[in-house]
């Protein structure tokens, strides 16, 4: 969570998905204000991934970054574009009647 205040992503939204499914434990939805920001903000997570000893994570959407979805096995971490995130609305999706914090972001 330090990486995404560092690299100032926005919205910052976990959602606990223990016992709702088997694809992950958690769920971390954020936002970066341009591609750049959201291309950032995944290669910085993903470098914290490495330096904490952890498997490297499986990363998609890389090339547009408009979103881009950071797989850890036990956490999953969209970063999208604000258009992109209320597009898709993950947080509706998974969110809705589940447990979730959201941060200041």
């Amino acid at each position: 969570m330090h990486v995404l205040e560092e690299m100032k992503a926005e919205d910052v939204t976990v959602i606990d998905l223990v016992g709702k499914t088997s694809l992950a434990d958690a769920m971390i939805i954020a936002s970066g204000r341009v591609n750049r920001h959201v291309a950032s903000i995944a290669d910085s997570l993903v470098e914290a991934f490495k330096k904490a000893g952890l498997q490297p994570p499986k990363v998609e959407g890389v090339p547009a970054c408009d979103w881009v979805l950071i797989d850890t096995g036990d956490i999953i971490v969209h970063v999208f574009r604000p258009e992109v995130r209320q597009f898709y609305n993950l947080e509706k999706m998974w969110g809705a009647d589940r447990p979730h914090e959201r941060l200041v972001g």
